[in-house]
């Protein structure tokens, strides 16, 4: 406990060292958005972080405990939040430093003055004809008990009395000096526009889509609307023009997007097709008139480098490990290993009975409860490893999906993947990277499988962490899940899978997962009470265990079992059916399978429902504006535009070699790539910006970057949150108010609004290293 206390002070005064010592509002951006009107973003305010320091106890300190936060109070003052088991450490309250901006200010025309040394239009300062603005939390200090307080980012756009001539110099003046001044010159070939939006990943030259977008929303200036013969043109690192083409209408504001019927762009979106554009170079899109993008990359390497920092995500997951050099420059002490003194307790609860889990009795109130009420005193030993599940500290058997979908990219470009290097400890042995980061997360469950071949849902804390307690504090009892029939489901079927990739690699180490999957399933059937009604989850995962078992073995036994389980004995099904089924992944294993006694009807239908779910994408996809594909009637959260809902496309790609479903799988990865209104890609550490206050503990209060490679929930449409609890705190700081803001525009990048700025390894981040695994995988020349 002491190293662990030091290292946390230590990781403090580190990043203390990289704090802002001007605390004044800043400029931090201007550009052009239309040739009259121009975009000025501003930043007021930071937050600094609380501490971790001594807690020295004095007569008279006040311990709240009404809630599982420790907070201290001495003669009344607050102190900080108590840390750890031996509660020598407290954790003090963030600040918010520098001086808020008055928002009438900010709207007046007659604060900004704009002129030109060069220009003889704007030779006598000008004041704007008209001021619009948006504005919202770009960080939250938290205080002593619940309230919050913000760092507020604001765009400011300037409607001018005559548009802006090419090529001058121009200087925007504050009323008062409120900021400082700020000169640029309007050149629409190296001016940064908000308004265009590219890929910060880049293309791959044979990616059968290359597309950019201009589209502006002006806050409570509403909608801002472009002409129709708009020109664009490809610029490369020197400036010359390498491709021209015509801006084009992708979705009018007025037109919906889904089933939902709504629109969540709030603005006309116009799109930008360079496809032809093939040669390797830095390149950049410029609108006539208006301005240009961040600059992007033309290269056979774009996605492989992207998906390595996505893939790299899942190490910086790891639970059990110290991270740091030579692997990362993140930081973090070893946590939750039984040799730090960790104790992970027996409880009675399945995962299948959670609230974290099925909830399959309906009885858990409040996530913990059951976990917590079958706490026994029976030590679980060897109960460490797997990933943590987000912010939080949790390891559950759902994010065995990670491990399902990295084995699945090596079986399928067995070379690309099996040369590519992670920089992870176990990097150099004798298996490819991504297989090593696929077993270490399986061996989490691995190790906790009971003599009789039952396996645990995962290790949970009673609660949700403390606050100012870092994983390597906990302080919470944490248990393990009792064995129970989905999570055994859920092993069996992806240990299977990776015994057979190991069977002609390492047979010794494949026998290994091989005797472990099958004890898993056999207990599992054991245990099945045909007669009992479980979640449709636990009977999918059942058929797709059978499936995979069949894949290794080639028993007939399971071969009857999936056949027996499989909803597509019959025409017309599909993947998923809400609250019926959900089988993407077994038809998937089956038509990868080669065995005698295939039954080929059900093998059609397999293939028939993975191509139909892929058409509902491609058809989804060309209806929005910024060509995301999700199912239709997924709300507009949880990673619905952060990261593509493309699994089927890719698999449809492989049964068919259609383009299509290649165009539409690269088309529906550019908004969370940072091709959206916000111009941010929504996996950190990678792009020109991408999220700085992610839900990631650890990293925040050690006040550390996020470790890159953690893809966030991102945009969520404000109408589903109308009464969520971190909506209301930032609608005290949005502008316009917070139901009035399009759903693409919705993103605080605050820490504390989980269902943007948090993740869990299985979604979004385990489908987004899926797909960008597949488009790096994929041969050379796949798309022309």
């Amino acid at each position: 406990m002491k190293r662990n206390v030091l290292m946390a002070a230590s990781l403090t005064v580190i990043a203390s060292s990289t704090l802002l010592a001007d605390e004044a509002p800043r400029v931090l951006h201007v550009g052009v958005v239309a040739p009259a009107t121009i975009g000025i973003t501003v930043q007021a305010g930071r937050v600094e972080y609380g501490k971790h320091v001594p807690y020295e106890s004095e007569p008279g300190d006040t311990i709240d405990d009404t809630s599982h936060h420790l907070a201290v109070h001495r003669e009344g003052e607050f102190l900080g939040w108590l840390v750890g088991r031996e509660r020598r450490v407290l954790y003090t309250e963030d600040r918010l430093l520098g001086e808020m901006l008055d928002q009438g200010w900010l709207d007046k025309p007659r604060s900004y003055t704009l002129d030109s040394a060069d220009d003889p239009v704007y030779t006598r300062p000008a004041f704007p004809v008209a001021v619009s603005r948006k504005s919202k939390p770009s960080d939250f200090a938290r205080w002593s008990g619940w309230p919050y307080k913000a760092a507020i980012r604001h765009v400011v756009y300037l409607e001018l009395p005559r548009p802006l001539t090419v090529g001058k110099r121009y200087t925007v003046h504050f009323e008062g000096r409120r900021l400082e001044d700020h000169a640029f010159v309007y050149d629409p070939s190296t001016l940064r526009s908000e308004a265009v939006h590219v890929s910060h990943l880049g293309f791959r030259p044979d990616d059968p889509a290359k597309v950019a977008f201009l589209s502006c929303w002006l806050g409570s200036g509403g909608s801002l609307t472009y002409p129709n013969d708009l020109t664009f043109r490809v610029l490369g690192a020197d400036g010359r023009e390498v491709h021209r083409g015509t801006v084009a209408v992708s979705r009018r504001a007025s037109e919906p997007e889904d089933a939902y019927e709504k629109n969540y762009n709030g603005t006309d979106v116009r799109i930008m097709d360079f496809t032809p554009v093939r040669k390797t170079g830095r390149y950049r899109i410029s609108v006539e008139g208006i301005g240009c993008s961040y600059p992007f990359e033309i290269s056979g390497e774009v996605w492989r480098k992207a998906f390595r920092v996505s893939a790299r995500g899942f190490y910086h997951q790891r639970s059990g490990i110290e991270l740091g050099p030579p692997y990362t420059d993140y930081r973090r002490p070893r946590c939750f290993h039984p040799d730090d003194g960790m104790t992970v307790y027996h409880s009675a609860c399945p995962l299948m009975d959670s609230g974290n889990g099925l909830n399959a009795k309906g009885t858990d109130e409040n996530n913990f409860h059951n976990l917590v009420e079958g706490k026994t005193d029976r030590v679980v030993t060897d109960a460490w490893g797997g990933y943590m599940d987000a912010g939080d500290w949790d390891r559950r058997i759902q994010h065995l999906i990670v491990s399902r979908y990295l084995i699945e990219l090596v079986e399928l470009f067995p070379d690309p993947f099996s040369e590519l290097g992670l920089n992870i400890p176990e990097s150099g042995n004798d298996l490819p990277d991504v297989v090593d980061e696929a077993l270490f997360n399986l061996d989490c469950y691995r190790r906790m499988q009971t003599p009789t071949g039952g396996i645990r849902g995962g290790i949970e804390s009673s609660e949700h962490p403390r606050q100012g307690e870092c994983s390597w504090h906990e302080s919470l009892d944490v248990m393990a899940y009792a064995p129970g029939v989905w999570s055994s489901y859920v092993y069996a079927g992806v240990a299977a899978k990776a015994a057979r990739w190991l069977s002609a690699r390492k047979s010794t180490l494949a026998a290994v997962y091989e005797e472990s999957a099958v004890r898993a399933m056999e207990w599992a059937e054991a245990s099945f009470d045909a007669g009992a009604t479980y979640p449709h989850r636990v009977r999918d995962d059942r058929n797709l265990a059978a499936a995979e078992l069949f894949r290794l073995t080639g028993l007939e036994k399971w071969h009857e079992l999936f056949l027996k389980t499989t909803v597509f004995t019959e025409p017309g099904k599909d993947l998923f059916e809400w609250k019926k089924h959900e089988q993407r992944e077994a038809p998937w294993v089956y038509l990868r399978t080669e065995r005698r006694r295939m039954n080929e009807e059900v093998r059609g239908y397999c293939r028939e429902a993975i191509i139909r779910e892929a058409d509902n994408r491609v058809r989804n996809g060309r209806k929005a504006a910024f060509r995301w594909a999700k199912y239709e009637w997924q709300p507009g959260m949880w990673g619905a535009f952060s990261a593509p809902d493309g699994v089927s496309l890719a698999r449809a790609h492989v049964l068919t070699n259609d383009e299509k479903y290649l165009r539409a799988l690269v088309l529906a990865c550019q908004t969370g790539a940072g091709a959206n209104p916000v111009n941010m890609c929504y996996t950190t550490g990678l792009g020109h910006v991408s999220p700085r206050h992610p839900l990631h503990i650890d990293s925040r209060l050690t006040h550390q970057p996020p470790p890159p490679g953690l893809t966030v929930g991102g945009p969520v449409d404000v109408g589903h949150h109308k009464d969520y609890w971190a909506q209301q705190i930032v609608a005290r700081y949005c502008y316009p108010p917070v139901d009035k803001w399009p759903t693409l525009e919705a993103y605080w990048d605050v820490f504390w609004y989980p269902p943007m700025c948090e993740f869990t390894v299985q979604t979004p981040m385990a489908e987004n290293a899926y797909v960008w695994g597949y488009l790096a995988g994929r041969p050379s020349g796949t798309g022309n």
